[in-house]
């Protein structure tokens, strides 16, 4: 673990809400999918067909933060607006949070799960372009992956506290519904408390003075910095690569739990193997991160976006519990390092007054964006009859990935001489 780095007050605030918005994730991959297996096994729908519907959410919500992710961070650029766009999601995602425990009917609880699943993502666009504001490009890979560090760790808290109210509700006499309310509640107003430091010291360093046609000019700002971007072959090429290997990265965290759930294992064997992921991401992240510094971060990219192609390949003959927990540390050991080194790598390259927009179509491809991958899953989990082929076929996302991504890097090379 890194001892000679010290985070400045507001990089610590910073990755603070890394700590609370993974508690959020944390919910989506383990007790949402639990609960919604509840309820839709209550209105007699198939082990695939749920786990289908669940992965049609997820690229519901892909596709609309797909439409405002850009445009929105486009206005966020514009001088102290990126704190309101971000407040104003955060009280989504929040409320939606709280809200889904009192559902009881699966139609409605995926509804909601899909506007509290906006809010958290596109939260996390303004979120992610704040990196530039709270800290340097010589800093930037090891306070993000603190973030993603401290995220893992920090988000045990809550999700163990919700696990022992929905996993002990019954001996002191609470029904599935309670239990699942407070679990959320517990997971909101963590998320919430995280982000009230940030707000209160947060300052938009970058940003472009307000004009007055202010959404007029954004939507031209955005339109030119497609043009940028294509220009520029080293953040294009990133940016397509990005979006395949993280797609297979967020369609294995958010149908994990589903997924083990389809094939019959053991609830709390599941509950449990997913918390040793958290612990196991803990020291990795920080690990890696040295051995970022000694190698280079796009090198490390490139061990973990291999790394996970040999875990899709793995899961295919996934059916016994253990099998699963070896997958639970598998992943746990490059899942915060692929996403805290990407972050802090496209940082990098992009212009910090622009930050907002750029991480904008980041962010398309980044978190909760599995449109590929849970689409891929769904519909060949559907059309064989067997979830393990879904769950394999990720692995040609992450050779597309890895291609493109090692293409980007040369042309990133190129650049700099």
């Amino acid at each position: 673990m890194e001892t000679k780095f010290k985070m400045t007050p507001l990089e610590k605030k910073w990755v603070l809400y890394d700590v609370g918005n993974s508690a959020f994730t944390m919910l989506v991959s383990t007790i949402f999918p639990i609960y919604f297996n509840h309820l839709a096994g209550n209105a007699g729908i198939s082990d695939v067909n749920y786990l289908a519907y669940w992965g049609y959410a997820a690229s519901i919500c892909t596709l609309i933060v797909a439409v405002l992710g850009p445009t929105l961070g486009a206005i966020a650029d514009v001088k102290n607006f990126k704190k309101r766009i971000f407040t104003l999601f955060l009280v989504i995602g929040v409320a939606g949070c709280v809200l889904l425990g009192f559902l009881s009917s699966w139609i409605w609880f995926l509804g909601v799960f899909v506007l509290t699943k906006v809010g958290y993502s596109s939260s996390l666009v303004f979120y992610d372009s704040m990196l530039t504001d709270v800290t340097d490009a010589e800093r930037m890979d090891s306070v993000s992956s603190h973030g993603y560090a401290w995220g893992y760790i920090g988000s045990c808290i809550p999700f163990i506290a919700g696990l022992v109210v929905v996993l002990g509700g019954e001996k002191v006499g609470l029904g599935m519904q309670a239990s699942m309310v407070i679990a959320f509640v517990i997971t909101a107003v963590w998320w919430l408390a995280s982000a009230l430091p940030l707000l209160r010291s947060y300052e938009q360093k970058y940003y472009i003075e307000k004009k007055a046609h202010m959404v007029k000019e954004s939507f031209a700002r955005l339109g030119h910095t497609f043009q940028e971007i294509y220009k520029q072959k080293h953040i294009f090429f990133f940016l397509v690569a990005f979006f395949f290997y993280i797609d297979g990265v967020y369609t294995v965290i958010d149908m994990a739990t589903a997924y083990g759930e389809a094939l019959g294992l053991d609830t709390t064997g599941l509950l449990l193997a997913l918390l040793l992921t958290q612990f196991v991401a803990f020291p990795s992240v920080l690990i890696m991160n040295r051995l970022a510094k000694k190698l280079n971060p796009a090198t490390v990219i490139t061990i973990c976006i291999v790394a996970y192609l040999c875990i899709s390949i793995y899961a295919y003959g996934l059916d016994k519990q253990y099998e699963f927990w070896i997958l639970a540390v598998a992943v746990g050991m490059f899942q915060g390092t692929i996403q805290a080194l990407s972050r802090s790598y496209f940082g990098k390259i992009i212009p910090a007054e622009k930050s907002g927009e750029y991480f904008g179509l980041y962010d398309i491809c980044g978190k909760g964006a599995a449109v590929v991958g849970t689409a891929l899953v769904s519909v060949l989990s559907q059309v064989t009859g067997r979830m393990n082929v879904g769950v394999a076929s990720l692995s040609v996302l992450f050779v597309i990935g890895l291609v493109l991504f090692r293409m980007a890097v040369k042309m990133n090379v190129a650049r700099e001489k």
